[in-house]
């Protein structure tokens, strides 16, 4: 009992000289505005450029039935927004009637789209995103409905990737000197791990479903969705897409140092009979001698132009990510039968809150072209 006290009272202290400004519950569906806290992070395009220190385009292809994104399809224009004309990026989609002369993956023409990625990362905080998705107005080449490019996915979502290979001869074991690799995880049946944090808010269109939102949470191999309704938002007007994400430490008793090693500033299990459901890979603080606690996820609320639309709890990432936003067409969105359709993005602003849970500088590398301009595979 005493030391199970202690525990909580190094807890207590830990999350509260680290972090005094939380105290709202966002399930009760209010907006939390903290005062106290700047976005670190804005974007409105009006310099007139895509600055390539905050942004970079993606190459690439994941996923079945499309053939990636490419930088030719982000690009910026000009637009009415809230009456006011001003700069605003535009990520391009290529239905299945596209024959232009932009080409992805293999040098295919149709179901193309365009990604770009903040080159900050981010973990807890609050992100908005204005966007607005096709248009109002009807156009030659366009989808029947301007406003619902059926066959597309529009998305926001923030995402970093880790693969960590372990020793193929004991695929079963931890290993002190690799610390990261975890037995519990094998990837594809390999002595590998995927380390993976990501949050969709939301991916919209599946099955050319365009009331409905994806509302994901992704924490190394395990996976949640929530179906969410968007249908104020799909049409063809400006809305501000809000997402909070928060973390915690949490007690994680019975664990001792020698189950432990030190790897990036964290500390990470290396007994296999604790069971991973516990933890999901994630790492410990140290409190104390023998005692500690985990990086854990919270809950992720999400709003559109200011109303409540739903939360995650389960399986929330505490890894900090990059920030994508954009339009890609696999295959679960089905037929895309028109030639070009467009998401716009007014601006962008993110919050940090700096929650005790966060992890940083474990995941920490761009997300990687894996074909060239001339469409051929990257090894």
């Amino acid at each position: 009992m005493h030391s199970y006290l202690s525990l909580q009272i190094l807890l207590f202290l830990s999350l509260f000289l680290v972090d005094p400004l939380l105290a709202d519950d966002p399930s009760e569906g209010r907006l939390l505005t903290q005062k106290q806290l700047k976005p670190v992070f804005e974007e409105d395009w009006s310099s007139g450029k895509i600055d390539e220190k905050k942004w970079y385009r993606l190459q690439k292809k994941w996923g079945t039935g499309n053939y990636g994104v490419v930088p030719e399809n982000v690009y910026l224009d000009e637009d009415i927004v809230k009456g006011q004309k001003q700069n605003v990026l535009i990520c391009e989609a290529h239905g299945d009637r596209y024959s232009g002369k932009i080409t992805g993956w293999k040098k295919k023409r149709s179901r193309v789209g365009g990604v770009i990625v903040s080159k900050p990362f981010f973990a807890s905080g609050k992100f908005e995103v204005v966007m607005k998705i096709g248009d109002t107005r009807s156009y030659e080449g366009g989808p029947e409905n301007p406003a619902h490019p059926c066959g597309s996915i529009p998305a926001i979502w923030t995402y970093s990737y880790r693969w960590v290979e372990g020793n193929a001869s004991h695929p079963q074991k931890f290993s002190s000197s690799n610390p990261l690799y975890n037995p519990h995880i094998p990837a594809y049946g390999m002595a590998a791990n995927e380390y993976w944090s990501e949050l969709d808010f939301p991916e919209i269109g599946k099955q050319g479903d365009f009331s409905k939102g994806l509302y994901n949470t992704f924490c190394q191999n395990r996976h949640d969705s929530q179906l969410f309704d968007v249908s104020p938002a799909t049409d063809g007007e400006y809305h501000v897409f809000t997402t909070e994400w928060k973390t915690q430490l949490r007690p994680f008793e019975d664990v001792k140092d020698h189950q432990v090693v030190k790897h990036l500033g964290y500390w990470w299990i290396q007994d296999e009979s604790i069971p991973f459901d516990k933890y999901l890979g994630n790492p410990l603080k140290k409190l104390g001698p023998d005692q500690y606690a985990l990086y854990s996820g919270d809950v992720v609320t999400h709003w559109i132009d200011g109303e409540i639309v739903g939360t995650n709890r389960k399986y929330v990432p505490v890894m900090a990510a990059q920030l994508n936003l954009g339009i890609w067409l696999p295959e679960w969105a089905g037929p895309a039968p028109w030639q070009t359709s467009q998401v716009s993005i007014a601006s962008v602003k993110v919050w940090q809150y700096d929650n005790p849970g966060d992890v940083h500088g474990v995941l920490v590398d761009d997300i990687t072209n894996n074909f060239g301009p001339d469409g051929q595979i990257i090894p």
